[in-house]
Parts: C-alpha cells; sequence; structure tokens
C-alpha cells in the first residue's frame, strides 16, 4: 500500500495548497486531510473506536491535549475526531516537502520558540485561527513516547489556553503505539481507541497551570490500561 498512500498524501497536499490559495483554507485545511487520515487507517486496516463525542460543541472552541503513542494518533484525531481544528507543531516539520508547505498554506500553527518576539508571533498566529469555533490540538510530550508510555507534558498549550481563555479537553489514544510505535517503519493492522473527555477550565493565571496539567493528565491515563 506505500506507493498508494504517498500519492494520497501528495494529492492531499496538493488539493489543500490549491484550495487554501483560493480562499477556502479554513474548510480545506480540515477536510481534505481528513478523508486523506482515513484512508490511512482503512488502507492499512486500522479501526479507530471514538467514545465521547457528546462531551464537546462543535462551536466551540477548545485546546484538545492528546497522549502521543505513535504516527498513527495523527490519522485518529484528523481522521475521527469530527471537529474543526488546527495543529500546533513544531516548526522543523515545516521542512517536509510539500506537507510541510501546506501545512502553512492551510493554517497550521508552527511553533518558533527561537526568540521572544518569534514566539509571539506564534501567539498571535493562534489567537487569529481559534476563532468560531476553530480549535487546537496539541501533544503535550512533545514527541512520540518510546515506550508506551506517557512522558512529561510541557507548558505550551497549558499557557495558550490560559491566555485565551480556552476549556481544554483531554484525549486518551490507545493502541496507537502497538499499530506503529517510533522504533518500527511499516504498521501492523489493529483498533485505536479515541477517548474523548469531559473539558476542564483552564487556569485562571500562570500559577494555577500545573493543576490544570496534571488534571489533564489524570483524565487522559483513566482511558489507559493499567
Amino acid at each position: 500500500m506505500l506507493p498508494v498512500l504517498l500519492v494520497l498524501t501528495a494529492l492531499t497536499a496538493i488539493a489543500t495548497i490549491i484550495g487554501s490559495a483560493l480562499g477556502g483554507g479554513r474548510w480545506c485545511g480540515y477536510y481534505f486531510p481528513k478523508y486523506w487520515a482515513r484512508m490511512f487507517c482503512w488502507l492499512t486496516f486500522v479501526n479507530v473506536k471514538v467514545t465521547g463525542r457528546e462531551n464537546i460543541d462543535k462551536d466551540t472552541s477548545y485546546v484538545f491535549v492528546a497522549n502521543h503513542q505513535g504516527a498513527y494518533d495523527i490519522f485518529s484525531v484528523y481522521g475521527f475526531l469530527n471537529h474543526q481544528f488546527r495543529w500546533m507543531m513544531k516548526k522543523s516539520l515545516q521542512k517536509i516537502p510539500l506537507v510541510g508547505y501546506s501545512c502553512l498554506k492551510s493554517g497550521q500553527i508552527y511553533v518558533d520558540n527561537s526568540s521572544r518576539s518569534a514566539l509571539q508571533k506564534t501567539m498571535a498566529t493562534a489567537e487569529k485561527q481559534l476563532r468560531g469555533g476553530m480549535s487546537l490540538v496539541v501533544f503535550p510530550e512533545g514527541s512520540r513516547t518510546l515506550t508506551g508510555k506517557m512522558g512529561a507534558f510541557k507548558r505550551g498549550a497549558y499557557k495558550l489556553a490560559t491566555e485565551f481563555q480556552l476549556p481544554m479537553v483531554p484525549l486518551t489514544i490507545d493502541g496507537a503505539y502497538r499499530v506503529l510505535p517510533r522504533t518500527s517503519i511499516l504498521p501492523h493492522w489493529g483498533t485505536i481507541r479515541l477517548t474523548i473527555h469531559k473539558p476542564i477550565s483552564p487556569a485562571k493565571d500562570e500559577a494555577g497551570i500545573p493543576a490544570v496539567m496534571e488534571a489533564t493528565k489524570q483524565s487522559i491515563s483513566s482511558a489507559l490500561p493499567g
């Protein structure tokens, strides 16, 4: 399936770039990748089961925070969350041929913390995007787990939620590590479970961030096997 998946990825990136150039970035930047992600799962015999959709409202903006088990986390969230969002991603990912440019044109948020002014620009971009029900998805661990266990969370997403006073929604991804761990190249067929938890109020100020971080981490852990 690899050649088919590569062609699908290239076509999705090109369609997203063209659609964004024509003024449809908000729509194209979500729906084209959504069905690309679903095709990725279907063609590799990966089933994604979702629970908790009743916990979120399509017209409300959230900061979703998810554990990061593997590459299929992206396909699971993109394809099956069913809520308009943009990713907050490492600036280095912008270098991926074609895909990096399509992400830029469709309004994904690249984090640049090389300087204070660059970080302020990142925050300004996020503020512009998070309107009218548009949400943000972040992996607060920063990178995929090597062991299958959750790592330490970083504060970036929590600072942003505090700044804009957006509710935070924990997402639990279970099964993606078995399908394609960071140390493997080819996926295994299987089932991934995506659990959407109830929103958690953001911290009122930076002093309250650690408590919110702990609350979201506990919520994510609650849907993982012991």
